[in-house]
């Protein structure tokens, strides 16, 4: 019923309408442009946009957002680390108990095996080394086993890091 013949007519006539089409719209662009294309805009919206001198954002220091942070807002943030950790001391999932992870030693979670990845990636759970950790895994920690995309937000991660810090208390 199939063979290489009819297959051959079905692949032709395929690119064949396609040459169609694209002869035809070529033609319609051709046909239908405008006599004044280039042509400056005849009139301009003044927004007042263009006055406006932009003040730059001040961007605060991881330290400076971590200081203000607010656990409440990281509560929400919790759920996405729920599924692998939990914050209950001794209580080990996928992943190692976050219950006291603000400067604790890295990797000394009694019970859980580490991959041996979090030797490159310092000696004490700081803040800032939790926010860096946090932004991406791999890049702290290449070869972690830990497959998390990251957390862009940097006030994000300092909320989160402060619900851990004050659910750990």
């Amino acid at each position: 019923m199939f063979d290489t013949m009819v297959i051959t007519k079905a692949v032709a006539a395929f690119c064949g309408a396609l040459l169609i089409f694209l002869v035809a719209k070529w033609a319609a662009d051709e046909i239908y442009k405008p006599r004044n294309y280039a042509a400056a805009p005849a009139f301009v919206i003044d927004t007042g946009m263009d006055d406006v001198d932009a003040e730059p954002e001040v961007e605060l220091s991881f330290e400076e957002l971590f200081a203000a942070a607010d656990p409440a807002a990281g509560s929400r943030l919790w759920s996405q680390c729920r599924a692998c950790h939990a914050l209950e001391a001794g209580r080990n999932g996928v992943g190692p108990y976050l219950h006291g992870i603000v400067n604790r030693e890295v990797g000394s979670v009694a019970g859980f095996n580490y991959s041996g990845a979090l030797d490159q990636a310092g000696d004490v759970w700081t803040p800032e080394l939790l926010s860096a950790f946090l932004t991406a895994p791999a890049s702290v920690a290449p070869g972690t086993s830990m497959n998390y995309r990251g957390m862009v937000g940097a006030a994000d991660r300092a909320n989160l890091i402060a619900y851990m810090e004050a659910e750990s208390q």
